[in-house]
């Protein structure tokens, strides 16, 4: 029973845990008024009838703190990738010059930035909620091998540790939050 136990917990610990490394790439791809290739990580070019991630095609680096360019390995692709970023409405213009993409990042206003932390929010708020779906999981199964004979002073030590591990999960999302909050409003 004992190795039951550990196995739920240290699953529920393993999932809590991705849910947080989700959030962290989910705010990486939120500009906070400075170029960042990892930006354009979920963007997906039409590369011969397939879709591909951009990184796939072309190199994605940073020209300046507000530039970000794109250099497409195969000429030709350089149409689709323009075509791709309009089309994911990222909020910035490609510029084409025959030869590589500029994506010039526009400073932040005082308000956009506001609607930037509002969705750094939410995302936390989405991990918050996977963290405690994860402990109600947990704590069902825990509950279904009490049923089944476990003990009720093991079965409350182990309900315990499910929620000491869901309380580090969700300070870890609020400290991410905090450090992307302070990154979005520093002008």
């Amino acid at each position: 029973m004992s190795e039951d136990i550990s196995s739920i917990i240290a699953n529920a610990d393993d999932l809590m845990k991705k849910a947080i490394s989700h959030l962290e790439s989910e705010l990486v791809k939120i500009r906070a008024g400075k170029a960042n290739p990892q930006m354009l990580d979920s963007l997906v070019v039409d590369y011969y009838g397939n879709p591909t991630p951009i990184n796939q095609v072309a190199n994605v680096s940073v020209m300046d703190a507000r530039t970000l360019t794109i250099q497409p390995w195969e000429k030709n692709m350089l149409q689709a990738i323009e075509k791709s970023i309009i089309g994911a409405n990222i909020g910035v213009t490609p510029q084409n010059d025959g030869a590589i993409i500029r994506l010039s990042l526009p400073p932040l206003t005082e308000e956009r930035r506001k609607e930037l932390v509002k969705r750094c929010q939410g995302e936390g708020e989405h991990t918050k909620i996977a963290i405690r779906n994860i402990r109600r999981d947990a704590i069902e199964h825990i509950k279904k091998l009490q049923k089944d004979g476990l003990s009720e002073d093991a079965a409350k030590d182990a309900e315990a540790d499910v929620q000491v591990a869901t309380d580090k999960s969700t300070a870890a999302v609020e400290k991410h939050l905090e450090t992307k909050e302070k990154e979005i409003m520093s002008v």
